[in-house]
């Protein structure tokens, strides 16, 4: 508690020393709009129309979140999965960097849909049963080639090792003379 009071003083004794130092940091405070967040979820058709007007989109287009008190509120459910890296790279965006367009709507879930993040574009070639049963087939192949070739093993041709006599010792310890 004790060092958010001196910051605090610290804070008062610098704008009065500079006032222009308070009012810029107010403006600078101003990334966000209270327009941006969801009003409470349409419950009549013209609160609908409202919304519909105020997300920048056809009132047939505008369907709203379900009201499951996840806090969603009037933003309307634009669909998921379309990743910005399967957008146009050569489309003159109004904000290229994250290749949208002014009043463009964006998904609630946008953060799980960033270049930075996978999404998957476009479906997969083919259904999960189809890959289930591949594998299998090569698991199962597998399997089979083990099971033939068991009985045959594999491994480098030696020869035995071979002695100067039986009983003799070929080897020892002694120092020579």
């Amino acid at each position: 508690m004790s060092a958010f009071v001196k910051t605090v003083c610290l804070a008062q004794k610098l704008c009065a020393a500079n006032p222009a130092l308070a009012r810029q940091a107010v403006r600078s405070m101003a990334g966000w709009n209270k327009d941006f967040k969801p009003a409470p979820f349409p419950k009549t058709e013209k609160e609908r129309l409202a919304a519909a007007k105020k997300y920048y989109l056809l009132p047939e287009e505008y369907k709203p979140y379900a009201d499951d008190g996840l806090g969603y509120g009037d933003y309307p459910k634009v669909g998921y999965g379309l990743g910005v890296e399967a957008k146009d790279n050569y489309y003159p965006w109004d904000y290229p960097e994250h290749k949208r367009n002014l009043h463009e709507p964006i998904s609630a879930n946008h953060d799980l849909y960033s270049e930075d993040r996978y999404s998957q574009a476009e479906p997969p070639r083919y259904n999960n049963a189809y890959y289930f049963v591949c594998f299998l087939g090569v698991m199962s192949g597998c399997l089979a080639l083990y099971y033939w070739l068991e009985d045959k093993k594999m491994y480098r041709p030696v020869s035995a090792k071979q002695y100067p006599a039986d009983g003799v010792k070929h080897y020892t310890f002694e120092r020579s003379k």
